[in-house]
């Protein structure tokens, strides 16, 4: 009864709207209001996390802060798994990547749960000390609030997909306090081919989540003013845009590696222990891999080097002029290990943060080993700011994101031509090597979803279940020709498919094949079907991806072609019904490019 007078309340409001508010107007209050949401939200998740780290680090179980990092990461990535497996059947979603299938695949509709869920994941998981950054859950969130309020209002396809757009911006805005960073995330990731007319309600939405969180949580990751680039500085800016391009590379195989060994894992608990533990013990050794790992960032920024291995049993091993080098490529090389242990244990979070992580150390690294070897004393905060850039740049494919994002949460404006060089060298390396970005490498090799290719995109979107025609009138396998002829008469198809008692296809009666029989009276009860009938050109399971469907008609020159589900017979595609769905949804996407 309530649900029902919410729906009508609904349906009354989308009608007064309709009538007197225009839809840019209401789309500019829609974004407003999943700013506004969404940046709330990011507040509640930081403040939560923080409250967590506190409740942990001051031993609730244990007083040892040593031990608390080889037990606590590993109780958070269990506690998450039971959440998700009792409460969301198993099913979390993680990932920036769900947001674009989300978008082409999905109508803009995001999981409903997702709400809520992402954010409570992100908490059991980066709270307990998971190795991985908030930024994915938030802008998940943000995106699921974008859809939600679409489809509240009765939205069309297109202003639901930039309301997701909008929740992506608010979350990123809000998390690091960066406002333009935001609106470019959006345009380059989320919405990658869109128009410039989508700019104005992202703006407004990422604006109005960055004075939200401001208000409410002034503080963000890192921050510190740094001083003009020297062009001697310039051959090591391109250098180190070609080693990030690399790392950037390692980052994405050895993450999709890691997640492609843990999904084996059948049993979500088993994963759990085993990668939860494993993460427990890396933490242990080195606790700077403990959590988000922004502290540590800071701490770079201010020159702390000294700490990195506190609280660490082998940090009496450590000494001498190279030590901070081997730490650092520890840590550096170690932190998508450490994403990787707590993704496929069933945490949520992304390697957003753990990239702008690893790309301080990079940069401290490499400033490192040109003072140690008198080659260039290079200013350390600078290149682990560019670095930081390069390697975000590499890892999500997306370079005016990382230069943006950087310039703002560094103060570090004046370094924009460093950033805009080492992000795209990084990024061009990058794609040579890896086409995919760490948030579609999974989808395209699923094949459910096209990256720089608008022909194969279309076709991803379409379901061939959607376009099968099922009134064609079947033929036993063990009947008589009189059987066929008894179908004509009701029939508008000239092709029959021959079925067994269970439905299985056995083949196929073309008319013009056999009509030279037709008009043999006393042959009707003597011909059986099975030595008319014959083998169509191909067989096209119901689950095919349309790309090879299409190849297969290019193949056989065929124009129709019967569909079947494990060999069961369930009707016909043709080449004309697979090209008016295209047509259609290459409309749908020119609008989506229009936005």
């Amino acid at each position: 009864m309530v649900r029902k007078k919410i729906t009508q309340g609904l349906n009354s409001f989308a009608r007064w709207r309709f009538r007197h508010i225009g839809n840019n107007t209401f789309l500019i209050v829609a974004a407003m209001i999943v700013g506004v949401i969404t940046s709330l939200l990011a507040v509640l998740l930081k403040i939560a996390v923080t409250e967590v780290h506190e409740w942990v680090k001051y031993g609730i179980f244990l007083n040892d802060v040593e031990w608390m990092y080889l037990f606590y990461p590993l109780l958070g990535i269990l506690i998450c798994t039971f959440y998700v497996q009792i409460f969301l059947h198993g099913d979390l979603g993680r990932g920036t990547g769900l947001v674009l299938l989300n978008i082409s695949r999905k109508n803009s509709n995001v999981e409903r749960h997702k709400l809520y869920s992402q954010l409570v994941s992100s908490v059991l998981t980066v709270g307990f000390g998971g190795s991985a950054g908030l930024e994915a859950p938030i802008v998940v969130t943000g995106s699921a609030y974008g859809s939600a309020i679409g489809n509240t209002f009765r939205m069309t396809y297109r202003e639901k997909t930039l309301l997701i757009a909008c929740g992506s911006a608010a979350g990123i805005s809000a998390i690091f306090n960066c406002p333009i960073a935001g609106v470019i995330f959006a345009m380059e990731v989320i919405l990658a081919r869109a128009a410039v007319t989508a700019f104005i309600p992202i703006l407004i939405a990422s604006a109005t989540s960055a004075v939200v969180s401001k208000i409410l949580f002034s503080g963000q990751p890192f921050f510190r003013i740094v001083d003009d680039w020297n062009l001697t500085s310039l051959p090591y800016f391109v250098i180190l845009g070609l080693i990030c391009g690399l790392l950037s590379v390692y980052n994405i195989k050895a993450y999709s590696k890691g997640e492609e060994i843990f999904s084996k894992i059948k049993n979500p608990y088993v994963a759990s222990l085993i990668c939860g533990g494993a993460l427990g013990i890396l933490v242990f050794i080195f606790p700077s891999l403990y959590g988000e790992g922004y502290n540590i960032v800071t701490g770079l920024f201010h020159g702390d080097f000294l700490h990195l291995m506190d609280q660490s049993p082998l940090s009496n091993l450590f000494n001498g002029p190279w030590s901070l080098v081997i730490i650092g490529t520890i840590l550096m090389m170690g932190k998508v290990f450490a994403t990787s242990f707590t993704i496929g244990g069933g945490g949520n979070g992304g390697m957003f943060g753990s990239s702008l992580y690893a790309g301080a150390f990079l940069g401290l690294i490499f400033t490192q080993i040109l003072r140690l070897t008198g080659v260039q004393d290079l200013n350390t905060v600078q290149f682990i700011a560019v670095a930081m850039a390069g390697l975000l740049s590499g890892v999500i494919h997306a370079p005016l994101t990382a230069i943006f994002l950087i310039a703002e949460i560094t103060g570090g404006y004046a370094l924009f031509v460093p950033l805009m060089i080492v992000a795209a060298l990084s990024y061009f390396v990058s794609r040579y090597f890896e086409p995919y970005s760490i948030y579609t490498r999974k989808l395209a090799q699923k094949g459910l979803l096209a990256v720089d290719d608008p022909d194969r995109e279309v076709l991803y979107q379409m379901r061939l279940s959607s376009i099968v025609e099922t009134d064609f009138a079947t033929i036993p396998l063990n009947g008589k020709l009189d059987d066929l002829i008894n179908q004509i008469p009701t029939s508008k198809r000239h092709v029959y498919p021959v079925v067994d008692a269970i439905g299985l296809l056995h083949g196929i009666i073309l008319l013009d094949d056999v009509k030279q029989i037709l008009f043999k009276r006393e042959e009707y009860t003597v011909i059986r079907i099975q030595d008319i009938m014959s083998r169509p050109p191909a067989i096209l399971d119901v689950h095919e991806d349309m790309s090879k469907v299409m190849k297969i008609f290019e193949d056989t020159g065929a124009w129709n072609l019967p569909v079947t589900d494990q060999g069961k017979y369930i009707g016909f595609v043709s080449k004309s019904n697979i090209f008016t769905k295209y047509r259609r949804q290459l409309i749908r996407d020119l609008q989506r490019e229009e936005l």
